[in-house]
């Protein structure tokens, strides 16, 4: 209850009350102050000369009756002076006193207060006023508690001596004037607190008018805090408060665009970040990861629980002066790889990521955290990797029969000229190095065209058994010098297809080619051709019984300039390019080619061709 009574006392109406009543309250006391003390002042100046006027006429009336002491010694005068005061002054509370020049009480107008007749009075102004001293005037408090004034006049002859002959001597009670002050301060004090009843009333419904419309502005501020915009602060008038509840509702709505504006942003950044293909992790000044897209935890093999709250550092698995150089600006970028170990495969290993830093600035904070990018640069560092090696292998490929025909030109210059045997044999090396590097510069700008897909595809119908035994026949020399047995099998069914005749002769010469030299004398090659599952496509296989691929070889076979026995190859004409040209050829025709062997027991190259039937689109 106490802290009810409390909270109400801080409440900004109770506040408005108190000051509402209290400067009424201060206004009607200073009013009071001055109103009772101008009253006071005019009452008792008001009894003091109804005393003054009253002592100066009896002053004249006892100035005549005393005039000298044979009138003293008179009854019949002291009578007369008796009735006189009596039938004067008849105020209540009001006693008058006349004083011969002695000092002595000649008649009293209070009846009971006979006694004192003929006695002496020595009061002071009594002494004052025989002295002649005019203003003898004092307010004194009885035995009875009782206020009184007290005036003493001096009494004079009146005649041309105008000497001293008594006094006067006036005693008046200033009870009824004092009871009228307080009755009116009661009147005042009862008129003061209605005024403040009638004041705090009118300050509770004044201070609710104002204090309401607050009271509707917090409550719809709660709820704009806690989300809630769909309330409205009801405008009550066009006063200040009015226009406060008008810029309110203005401010929430502006807050609800704004907050939604933000939301939208924010979606539109989570989305972005979550579909980018890049990763990104940001972090606190302090290198603490704070936010990490599902891309970047593929990426370094984390889940996000993980990854949060880790120092950089320590997710990217790199020393902290590295991350240091990066943040600094030393370094812009550095590539990394995540570590093999357990929970990672084989071919995670092999992947390299660029990782690079860009530091967060907030104005007057300095560096507030960094924003770090990781980019999946496997294929470009493989790419950047495979053209070197191709320079490389060019390069290698020219030099070797240039520097050959070189040697042998320089040769016949030196004489050998002058030996025909000697100089038709080198002659002969001379040309066949000539015809190598023709067919290598062939096969690189055929290689060339079908890369930036310049080779234009005459396609036109093709029998397919047909173009199968056409190879063999072409290859049959070799065959039987070798003593190697060919076979032709094909699947029923299996018509014309559309196809880039001299293309795939050339792919197939290719393949046939290979087969006829790692086969050993009296092996066998196997042409086939069958149909897939769907009708769809035709595949085609080349199988030898040769000394195979060995395994870790296999997935590089198709890469240019790569041989299993780099010396054998070279030695047999070979460039390095065939299977290259192969592939590259069966990819233009929107097929796939596929590669099995086994070691010392044979090999089997297979692609697959699209089936486009005569009446198809013959060619593009």
């Amino acid at each position: 209850m106490k802290w009810g009574i409390g909270r109400f006392f801080r409440t900004i109406q109770a506040k408005l009350i108190i000051i509402y009543v209290l400067l009424i309250l201060i206004a009607m006391q200073l009013i009071g102050v001055y109103f009772v003390s101008s009253m006071k002042h005019s009452l008792t100046n008001n009894f003091t000369k109804d005393l003054q006027t009253t002592a100066e006429l009896m002053s004249i009336y006892a100035g005549q009756t005393l005039k000298g002491e044979e009138m003293l010694e008179n009854e019949r005068t002291l009578e007369e002076l008796n009735t006189y005061v009596h039938s004067f002054f008849n105020m209540n509370g009001v006693e008058i006193q006349v004083i011969d020049a002695t000092g002595k009480v000649l008649t009293t107008s209070v009846q009971s207060n006979m006694e004192i007749v003929g006695r002496k009075n020595t009061e002071t102004v009594v002494n004052r006023a025989l002295q002649g001293i005019r203003d003898n005037q004092q307010v004194i408090i009885d035995e009875d508690n009782v206020r009184k004034q007290v005036l003493a006049k001096p009494v004079f002859s009146n005649d041309k001596n105008n000497k001293i002959v008594g006094a006067l001597y006036i005693v008046a009670s200033m009870k009824e004037l004092y009871a009228t002050i307080e009755g009116i301060n009661r009147i005042f004090v009862s008129g003061m607190a209605i005024a403040l009843g009638l004041t705090a009333v009118l300050g509770i419904i004044l201070a609710h008018t104002i204090t309401q419309p607050i009271k509707e502005i917090t409550k719809q501020a709660t709820k704009v805090a806690e989300g809630n915009f769909a309330g409205q602060v009801p405008v009550l008038g066009t006063d200040e408060i009015g226009q406060l509840s008008e810029a309110f509702n203005y401010m929430t709505r502006r807050l609800q665009e704004a907050l939604n504006a933000n939301e939208e942003e924010k979606e539109k950044l989570a989305s972005i970040l979550t579909n980018m293909s890049d990763g990104v992790v940001s972090t606190d000044e302090n290198g603490k990861v704070i936010l990490v897209n599902r891309r970047a935890c593929k990426m370094l093999d984390v889940d996000t629980e993980g990854a949060e709250g880790r120092n950089i550092a320590d997710l990217l698995r790199v020393p902290m002066s590295q991350v240091e150089q990066l943040v600094s600006g030393q370094l812009n970028w550095i590539l990394i790889s995540p570590v093999e170990g357990e929970g990672h495969a084989q071919e995670e290993s092999d992947t390299v990521l660029r990782v690079s830093f860009t530091p967060v600035h907030r104005r007057g904070e300095g560096m507030t955290g960094s924003i770090v990018v990781l980019q999946d640069v496997t294929e470009q560092e493989k790419l950047e990797q495979s053209r070197r090696e191709f320079v490389a292998n060019v390069s290698h490929e020219l030099r070797t029969p240039l520097t050959t025909i070189k040697s042998y030109v320089e040769a016949l210059d030196d004489g050998a000229l002058e030996e025909p045997q000697l100089a038709e044999r080198f002659v002969g090396v001379i040309r066949d190095e000539s015809e190598r590097m023709i067919r290598l510069v062939t096969d690189l700008l055929h290689l060339s065209r079908l890369d930036s897909k310049q080779a234009t595809l005459r396609k036109q119908p093709t029998d397919i058994v047909e173009m199968l035994e056409d190879v063999v026949d072409r290859f049959s020399f070799q065959f039987r010098n070798r003593g190697i047995v060919a076979k032709v099998e094909a699947e029923d069914g299996i018509g014309n297809v559309v196809i880039d005749r001299d293309q795939i002769d050339q792919l197939l010469d290719n393949l046939v080619s290979n087969a006829v030299k790692y086969t050993p004398d009296g092996g066998e090659v196997t042409l086939s051709a069958s149909l897939s599952e769907t009708k769809q496509m035709v595949h085609l296989t080349v199988k030898d019984t040769g000394m195979g691929i060995p395994k870790k070889d296999l997935e590089r076979i198709f890469e240019r300039f790569y041989r299993v026995d780099k010396a054998r190859s070279r030695n047999m004409g070979g460039t390095g390019l065939g299977l290259s040209i192969a592939r590259e050829i069966v990819r233009a025709h929107g097929g796939d080619i596929r590669i099995e062997s086994e070691w010392n027991v044979g090999t089997q190259v297979t692609f697959s061709l699209p089936m486009t039937f005569e009446g198809s689109e013959a060619s593009e």
